[in-house]
């Protein structure tokens, strides 16, 4: 009787198609697309009254945050380490910061606290990626 043989531990097989994506790599960008979304509607409403722009202009944000967040998820592995953190500093800075300056604050004020938010982004992501190095 014949039997497979075993493959090494941690092996896995390759697939014909590397352009399959599995539906979990959607779910993070999506969620917190739609967490940004509801946020950056929420301080541009001002108190005021739900309206549709206020909808679009939520689902507008959202969307271009969840394509950006997927696109780095995508294109992350196959940078170095340090460009890989820093591209997520400035991901989260710049979002961070945007969100910010839409309270009517300076733009002073947003941009610093963009910096903030991108240095500590940035330091969190190069020491997750330099100590889980492959």
């Amino acid at each position: 009787m014949a039997h497979a043989a075993p493959s090494a531990l941690g092996r896995r097989r390759q697939s014909a198609s590397k352009t399959h994506l599995h539906k979990s790599a959607f779910v993070g960008p999506v969620l917190l697309g739609l967490v940004y979304g509801f946020w950056a509607a929420f301080i541009e409403r001002q108190a005021g009254p739900v309206t549709t722009a206020n909808v679009f202009y939520g689902i507008l944000c959202g969307v271009i945050f969840a394509g950006i967040m997927f696109g780095l998820a995508r294109v992350g592995p196959r940078m170095m380490r340090e460009v890989h953190a820093a591209a997520y500093g400035a991901f989260g800075g710049i979002a961070v910061g945007y969100l910010h300056s839409l309270t009517g604050q300076s733009i002073l004020k947003a941009v610093v606290v963009g910096l903030a938010v991108a240095a500590g982004v940035g330091a969190a992501a190069f020491y997750r990626y330099y100590t889980h190095e492959d």
